[in-house]
């Protein structure tokens, strides 16, 4: 185990050769349709063969970032969360298609949110912004990754969510 993340109720964990587990409960990226509940860790077989090289535990959700620089995600997306452009849940890994052609260097997952760093140092983020974790001067959901206009002149190097 070279990378694990810790999310509220469930946790993640990337291999040596890039592939990544998922124990816990709720849509843990393994297709089952009811809420499940997995004791032990769980190879995530629908990213099998890509490299992930890092994995981000969301309150419910997961964020994984491949090699390539995209972004895929998967579990409960009330709030946007997973930055499709809806509000549904996803029960495998989905690349997430706003951030196609911007190289991800970055991700984090916070409890309905994330943020994510390009390789100009920009930030990006989406999901639930209720009290105006998104960065965007206001308190609305983003469906869709949203770069962080306020941070525009900086080089940003890490993020937490």
């Amino acid at each position: 185990v070279v990378a694990v993340s810790a999310g509220d109720f469930h946790s993640l964990a990337i291999t040596a050769d890039g592939a990544v587990w998922s124990w816990g409960t709720g849509k843990l990226g393994h297709g089952d349709t009811q809420t499940q509940t997995q004791p032990l860790p769980k190879k995530v077989e629908a990213i099998a063969g890509r490299r992930v090289v890092a994995v981000s535990a969301g309150e419910a959700h997961s964020l994984a970032l491949t090699a390539d620089g995209a972004v895929w995600s998967w579990g409960y997306g009330v709030c946007g969360q997973l930055g499709h452009g809806n509000q549904q849940n996803q029960l495998l890994p989905k690349k997430i298609e706003a951030l196609a052609g911007r190289r991800v260097v970055a991700v984090s997952a916070g409890c309905l949110h994330n943020l994510a760093i390009t390789t100009d140092g920009s930030v990006w983020s989406w999901g639930g912004g209720g009290v105006g974790q998104l960065g965007h001067g206001d308190e609305q959901y983003q469906l869709l990754p949203k770069k962080v206009e306020a941070l525009a002149d900086q080089r940003v190097v890490a993020v937490s969510a």
